[in-house]
């Protein structure tokens, strides 16, 4: 007896089915994690048969690890798309610390996947990341070091420890985005304005332009050419929430009073990052 071979139209029936399970399982496990995540509102969200899931994926915890492969293999895409532009070592660092800025804020869902893997591994319990790290950090990491050494080595980026390159690119966006909630009270400004995070991303390549290049004139015109040349994501989405570039709510910039209106108290952003 013989097996019937599935015909290109059912194959592709199956590819987009099997799409969208994992774009309902994305927003799911990012909203409530592993432990926390419901079959039957990921079948729901993807509009099929929660028999579906087990039919692709097998079970729950299958189709988390098969989630992190599908945000991985996005992400290494485009973070590898940048690390292996045409232009100097100086420059594609540059590029990737503006992307990695970008992706932290405009990316909420890989962020809270990321998240929640390391809050699973920081406690020793059985994590699924290796997705993760074998097809997006592992050759981030391994690039962004090449392209440091090669910086030093041809004199364009300052005599330094390699890695610690990589710690200066990356450490400082994250630390924006984990000590907002706590500069929120100290600067009583929101941080994940529109506005603020223009006026952060800005500060921070410039930042990197000063401080990383051998030749600070041409550090600084690096910056501002890879500023020019990117323009920032137009749509910010915190959860639920899409912020439109023009939003209302305007932020005082360093140095300016306190002074608040009601308006602004009354739509002040909520965050997923508290």
């Amino acid at each position: 007896m013989t097996t019937a071979t599935p015909s290109r139209t059912q194959t592709e029936r199956a590819d987009r089915t099997r799409a969208r399970i994992l774009d309902a399982a994305t927003r799911e496990f990012s909203s409530n994690g592993l432990a926390g995540a419901r079959t039957e509102r990921i079948a729901e969200a993807a509009g099929v048969n929660k028999a579906l899931i087990y039919y692709y994926f097998q079970g729950k915890e299958a189709l988390y690890t098969a989630t992190l492969e599908f945000v991985a293999d996005r992400m290494a895409v485009v973070s590898m798309k940048v690390l292996n532009l045409e232009c100097s070592a100086g420059e594609r660092l540059l590029r990737f610390a503006l992307n990695h800025f970008d992706r932290i804020y405009s990316q909420p869902v890989f962020q809270s996947l990321m998240q929640q893997e390391m809050i699973r591994l920081r406690r020793g319990e059985s994590i699924a990341a290796t997705p993760l790290v074998e097809k997006l950090f592992r050759p981030m990491g391994d690039k962004m070091l090449a392209l440091a050494e090669e910086g030093i080595r041809s004199g364009e980026l300052i005599n330094v420890e390699p890695n610690q390159v990589g710690y200066a690119l990356l450490g400082q966006n994250v630390f924006y985005f984990l000590s907002a909630p706590m500069m929120r009270l100290i600067a009583e400004t929101d941080p994940f304005h529109v506005s603020a995070l223009e006026y952060r991303r800005k500060a921070a390549i410039e930042y990197l332009g000063q401080s990383l290049f051998v030749d600070r004139t041409y550090g600084a015109a690096v910056a501002a050419q890879v500023l020019a040349s990117t323009a920032m994501p137009q749509n910010v989405v915190f959860g639920s929430l899409l912020l439109p570039p023009d939003s209302e709510l305007s932020p005082r910039k360093p140095g300016e009073g306190k002074g608040h209106g009601e308006r602004e108290k009354k739509r002040r952003i909520h965050d997923n990052y508290t």
